[in-house]
């Protein structure tokens, strides 16, 4: 093979496949990384990382859970081995107007602004891909929303679906002069998979496929309610991908360690179930104070929350350890740490020790978009 020859194979090849990192410009799309837990009922980001399920005027609640993907389906085959899945409650009383369960993916804007994406130009263009598997025979839509600005959005249906297997979706979307992306931390860009919305929500003159002024009652078509009315009825996703181009490349595939990094901009669980954690002392009687170091940094001063019950978390310092129940507040919190304070036994000030997190016991901090 010439010199030249080399060239132009390399050349197609970056062309047409994109070799190299950070092509995909969602995080956890291969739905790897779920540091909460891997089943909740609760509405929010509970099991996998990035993914906001969440849902309305549903009489018995759907759950969310991270799941293996089965071997000898093509997602397998392409290195996928975890997805997504809403499980649907009994909706008894039917689907109604103001009813909804869908999954939402932030992205922050000024990853979209320095992507690369010329965004108010017709002429560029970013390709969302992903896998999709409904036990239900069906359609089903979903929309991309910026946040910037005068909000814009862009509708979309998966075509219809047969049922219990994968099927890859592909969206070419176009840039558009109303769109405004901000460089800055803040929540820039959606992405809506919707397994249900009712019609408080939907509009039949909603056009597909194109960007329009964004407005709560007029988010994508009617959607069609087999998935909503069939108890027990599943919906899964794993791999999804946003890249700049028309074409939708193979999956990015990065390993859990960067994954976990990415996520953790978003989301930190600092030890928990009998494990130590942060520097802790006495900074005055009966009150304690632990220090903890974001790594990495978060995108914003994270939210801090932790569980509470009998002898959760030990003090443990010279000669003897206090046992407590609960947190209390922060103080000069912010993006690469901060402390946490609560109340104990009395000691003298200035005692330093050792924080141990007890079976139980969580201590979560969130920057979430």
């Amino acid at each position: 093979m010439t010199l030249t020859q080399v060239g132009l194979e390399r050349l197609n090849t970056a062309t047409t496949k994109k070799i190299g990192t950070n092509k995909n410009i969602l995080t956890n799309g291969s739905c790897i990384i779920a540091q909460r837990g891997t089943s909740s009922t609760s509405s929010g980001i509970h099991t996998v990382d990035m993914y906001n399920n969440f849902y309305n005027g549903t009489d018995e609640s759907p759950t969310q859970a991270q799941v293996d993907v089965a071997s000898g389906t093509t997602p397998y085959s392409s290195g996928f081995r975890k997805a997504l899945k809403i499980t649907n409650g009994n909706q008894t009383s039917g689907a109604g107007s103001n009813d909804y369960i869908a999954i939402q993916h932030g992205i922050e804007a000024q990853n979209i602004a320095q992507s690369g994406w010329n965004y108010t130009s017709s002429s560029s263009f970013v390709t969302l891909s992903f896998w999709i598997k409904s036990s239900v025979a069906q359609s089903f839509k979903g929309y991309l929303r910026t946040s910037d600005g005068t909000k814009q959005h862009y509708p979309f249906d998966t075509g219809s679906l047969s049922a219990d297997t994968w099927t890859k979706i592909t969206k070419t979307v176009s840039g558009n002069s109303n769109i405004q992306i901000d460089d800055d931390n803040g929540n820039g860009f959606q992405i809506n998979i919707v397994a249900f919305w009712g019609t408080d929500g939907t509009a039949s003159s909603v056009t597909e496929n194109a960007w329009q002024a964004y407005s709560d009652s007029t988010r994508m078509k009617d959607n069609t309610s087999t998935w909503y009315t069939t108890n027990n009825a599943t919906l899964e996703i794993t791999g999804l991908q946003l890249e700049v181009g028309s074409v939708a490349t193979d999956f990015e595939h990065r390993s859990f360690g960067e994954e976990l990094n990415l996520c953790k901009r978003y989301f930190q669980v600092h030890n928990e179930n009998g494990k130590f954690t942060g520097n802790t002392s006495y900074y005055r009687s009966g009150n304690i104070e632990t220090q903890f170091k974001f790594e990495p940094e978060m995108r914003a001063t994270p939210s801090f929350s932790a569980a509470s019950g009998t002898n959760y978390y030990y003090f443990y310092r010279n000669n003897g350890f206090d046992s407590f129940n609960s947190w209390g507040s922060t103080n000069a919190m912010g993006q690469r740490g901060g402390a946490v304070n609560a109340s104990t036994s009395s000691a003298s000030n200035g005692t330093a020790g050792a924080m141990y997190v007890n079976t139980g016991g969580t201590l979560h901090f969130s920057a979430e978009l």
